[in-house]
């Protein structure tokens, strides 16, 4: 018996993956005349199938570096203290997100100090940061571990007197710093091959009255000693901003030499690790920033350091941090255009690196962006994180969403997942289309 083979199928879709991405620009200009519908965002978030950590691998491994020098302090093993964060600053050892062990060890060292102190200038003590460590120091003199972490110690307590405001309150604060600068000054950075002890006196110049010219070479040298961690170069171009007596012009020239000395490690990103924390601080500097050279500084941090946490915290600087509707810049600036080219980053972050979701970041970032105070429940904290991320995403992918189909992150990318039609019935099934 002969059978009359079966006709194609119709394709359910025509539209190709690249006609819709030519389609989305202008559907958002149309919502944003007001001549289309806006999408239902809370509907379409549902569409994307997004894995979320609470704690990363990032958070894990600063919490176990804070955790030993707050251990060994309590114990009072501050000899052990010392080797372990003098070889981990030779070492140049980080944590997969980039942040160095030694200040970690640091930090945790100084946690109990800083909170006793917080107590005392919370309670209007004077006391409060006196003596930090003077018996430790007095045992182990030209030891610069020990003196880095009482250093820092000084620097917190400075802090906690400067958010009071008060006239004498800034004598307590300048009072903490000249002490800081009295534990750091006999030692030499370069020669112990301290990148720690560098970035604690780059921080206490920053806050100090010297010209920004000094400030930028003392930042620089530290970044020559320690080429592989971003937050040296982040902290450069906050410290440049007018607000600290520098300028977005000194920004721009920073960020271009620090690209040039640090392109082994990181290609062309340091132009975008100096200016991202500046714009953050001051959306400003939008008008200098040269936005197409900051996009290839991004993707080149990216290919360099795809650890998850990274990739997380661009994405929210990207997305929240640049979002063109919380900055309100003049249509047609050169600001709005800087600032649009970054925020249109966030769509190839996401397909081409984003694999897991950090809602921390992106919470903090909703914070400063803004978007109200953070909640200071953790849960709650994570839930307004993990929705403003969800919210972006479907934002800038919303036409392939409100065709019908899922977006599908696993750990070998995003993949779209398109609703389909058969070619007699009506039955839908999915299907991956590899992005």
């Amino acid at each position: 018996m002969r059978f009359d083979p079966l006709p194609p199928a119709e394709p359910a879709n025509p539209r190709s993956p690249r006609k819709r991405r030519l389609r989305a620009p202008l559907a958002r200009l149309l919502r944003r005349l007001g001549l289309l519908r806006p999408h239902d965002l809370e509907a379409l978030s549902r569409r994307i199938l997004l894995p979320s950590l609470p704690a990363s691998d990032e958070d894990h491994a600063r919490a176990q570096h804070v955790g030993l020098g707050q251990r060994l302090a309590r114990q009072e093993d501050w000899e052990i203290l010392a080797r372990r964060v003098a070889a981990a600053d030779r070492a140049r050892r980080r944590t997969p997100g980039g942040a160095p062990v030694a200040g970690l060890l640091a930090q945790g060292a100084r946690a109990d100090l800083l909170a006793a102190a917080r107590d005392a200038i919370g309670d209007g003590r004077e006391d409060g940061g006196r003596a930090v460590l003077d018996p430790v120091l007095r045992e182990h003199p030209d030891c610069y571990p020990v003196a880095l972490v009482a250093a820092l110690a000084h620097m917190d307590i400075a802090h906690l007197w400067q958010s009071r405001g008060g006239a004498e309150d800034r004598a307590q604060m300048r009072a903490q710093q000249l002490r800081a600068e009295t534990l750091l000054a006999p030692f030499d950075a370069a020669a112990l091959d301290a990148p720690a002890l560098a970035a604690a006196q780059c921080a206490l110049l920053a806050e100090g009255p010297a010209p920004r010219p000094i400030v930028a070479e003392a930042h620089e040298r530290l970044i020559a000693l320690d080429p592989g961690t971003p937050g040296h170069m982040r902290a450069l171009g906050a410290a440049l901003l007018p607000a600290q007596r520098g300028s977005h012009a000194e920004i721009e020239r920073a960020a271009r030499r620090c690209a040039a000395a640090t392109s082994g490690h990181w290609g062309a990103g340091g132009y975008a690790l100096v200016w991202a924390d500046a714009l953050a601080r001051d959306p400003a500097g939008l008008g200098t920033v040269d936005a197409s050279r900051f996009a290839r500084a991004l993707r080149d941090i990216a290919e360099r350091q795809p650890d998850q946490h990274v990739i997380n915290r661009l994405g929210a600087f990207c997305a929240l941090t640049m979002a063109p509707s919380r900055l309100q810049l003049r249509p047609g600036s050169a600001a709005a255009r800087a600032c649009a080219r970054i925020h249109a980053c966030l769509d190839w972050l996401v397909s081409d690196h984003l694999r897991e979701l950090h809602p921390r970041f992106w919470a903090d970032a909703l914070a400063e962006s803004g978007g109200g105070t953070a909640p200071a429940a953790r849960r709650a904290r994570l839930q307004r994180g993990r929705q403003a991320a969800l919210h972006a995403i479907a934002t800038r992918f919303a036409e392939d969403l409100s065709d019908g189909q899922a977006l599908a992150f696993l750990p070998t990318g995003m993949h779209r997942l398109a609703a389909v039609r058969s070619g007699a019935g009506s039955s839908r099934t999915l299907c991956r289309d590899r992005t």
